[in-house]
């Protein structure tokens, strides 16, 4: 495929990254010389300095021979415009663009058409990330939890503690442990090596768990695996901004709210456009703040704000003084790994749920949705299966039929409301909603294929 990637910041250079590695024709975009020639000494791709949106730039990127063009540069204006030049000039078949500002997105069905602004796929990042902590928040205890066909069923990473259920045994084990509760481990990561686990795998202590299940099952499964948290009650959002006042809007109905936000414009505007909310004015990590709001007796805080560096020292402060569960919102790829798992509970990368969702749209063949694991190391993917015996290689077989790339296991399958765990004498049927987790993302022209309709196979 040929894709021209338009911004060369951490989603587009990223993008670049695991696009290149999947032997497509990547070209890069960008007005900054340094990070382009970085890129293109990293990465088997081509660049093109100069600024986005204007038709010089496009024609030299290669835009009139372009499958797909992804806009992600830092203004939105410039993502629309490029669309819109890259479809009146070039005829690029599909557009993808990252548009954050909200005016534009509240009016998103007349602006962005055929019609209008040419894009097929708009991303906001502030909202895939305010769904992303959302769900963390209504499932204690889960290191990440991602929805797969509309939400009917979630693939949910636990820690495994000491006093678990299933903490000592074998994975067989589980099944008859829950003989109501069908579910399937898809993946173990045990001090970062993955793990295929088959029913003898027994799950040790501090095990970083993948299972699938229906969602209404989540909770029981979680159970089983490390001791249940309560559910949370108390939330403090250290922050303001898009994502902040998002996140606050989508949760006040269910949860006690209250934002620390250090401008007081923007609180008087908070306080105007949240019902349930407790805006207070001042800085996240004012300790004297803190306690005057009884931040021991909070569960969750959750710091959301443009900078790293306060975010970080904010949940530290927070965790120290008593809080249960610190989530933070880091920008910089080099912070999260060094965070997460020690005082910060949780370490939320933007970019790596934007890329997901730009995968989602990039994948050959019929995909419903792709999720970027353990950054960007593995994926999970909701691929929708087509045809029959004869033109499909999943189609009309059991599980243990097919044959999957070295790394990959079906974790389930959807068929219309219903959600089957993938046992070995599960028959793929057409239509079927196939979800994986590929623990190598290189073998994903593999699962891509595999998943392909020809006329003859055989």
């Amino acid at each position: 495929m040929n894709v021209v990637i338009l911004g060369a910041g951490q989603v587009g250079g990223s993008l670049a990254e695991h696009l290149a590695n999947e032997s497509n024709d990547i070209t890069v975009v960008d007005t900054d010389g340094p990070r382009l020639r970085e890129l293109a000494d990293r990465l088997d791709i081509r660049t093109v300095e100069g600024p986005a949106s204007q038709p010089s730039t496009l024609e030299r990127a290669g835009a009139r021979d372009a499958d797909l063009l992804i806009a992600v540069t830092n203004s939105d204006e410039i993502n629309m415009i490029a669309c819109q030049v890259a479809t009146s000039l070039f005829k690029v078949p599909k557009r993808i663009a990252r548009v954050r500002e909200q005016d534009y997105l509240y009016n998103d069905r007349q602006l962005f058409a055929d019609t209008a602004i040419p894009i097929d796929v708009l991303i906001s990042p502030e909202e895939l990330v305010t769904q992303h902590v959302k769900r963390m928040i209504e499932h204690p205890g889960a290191l990440q939890v991602l929805d797969f066909a509309d939400g009917r069923a979630q693939l949910v990473a636990v820690k495994a503690y000491y006093g678990g259920p299933l903490v000592g045994r074998e994975i067989a084990v589980l099944r008859a442990h829950m003989p109501n509760v069908d579910t399937r481990v898809a993946a173990i990561f045990r001090q970062d090596r993955p793990i295929i686990p088959e029913g003898t795998t027994v799950i040790e202590a501090d095990d970083e768990v993948f299972f699938i299940a229906a969602s209404k099952d989540i909770r029981s499964v979680m159970g089983e695996l490390r001791r249940l948290d309560n559910p949370y009650k108390r939330i403090i959002i250290a922050g303001g901004g898009n994502i902040g006042a998002r996140l606050a809007d989508s949760i006040e109905d269910q949860f006690q709210v209250k934002i620390i936000e250090r401008n007081v414009n923007r609180c008087h505007q908070l306080a105007r456009d949240l019902n349930n909310t407790i805006v207070l004015q001042g800085s996240a990590s004012d300790r004297e703040l803190l306690l005057e709001e009884n931040i021991e007796d909070t569960d969750v805080f959750c710091a959301l704000t443009n900078d790293d560096e306060a975010n970080i020292m904010a949940s530290m402060l927070a965790k120290r003084m008593g809080v249960r569960k610190v989530m933070t919102l880091i920008n910089n790829p080099a912070y999260v790994d060094l965070v997460q798992g020690g005082v910060i509970d949780i370490a939320i990368s933007p970019q790596q749920t934007t890329i997901g969702a730009l995968l989602t749209h990039v994948r050959r063949g019929d995909v419903a949705a792709v999720h970027s694991l353990r950054r960007g190391a593995a994926e999970a993917i909701e691929a929708v299966a087509h045809g029959d015996r004869m033109s499909s290689k999943v189609v009309g077989r059991m599980i243990e039929e097919i044959k999957l790339p070295e790394g990959a296991t079906i974790g389930a399958l959807v068929r219309n409301d219903q959600v089957l765990i993938a046992h070995d004498d599960v028959v793929i049927e057409d239509g079927d909603h196939v979800i994986l987790f590929l623990v190598d993302n290189r073998r994903i022209a593999e699962v891509e294929k595999l998943f392909s309709v020809g006329l003859h196979f055989f």
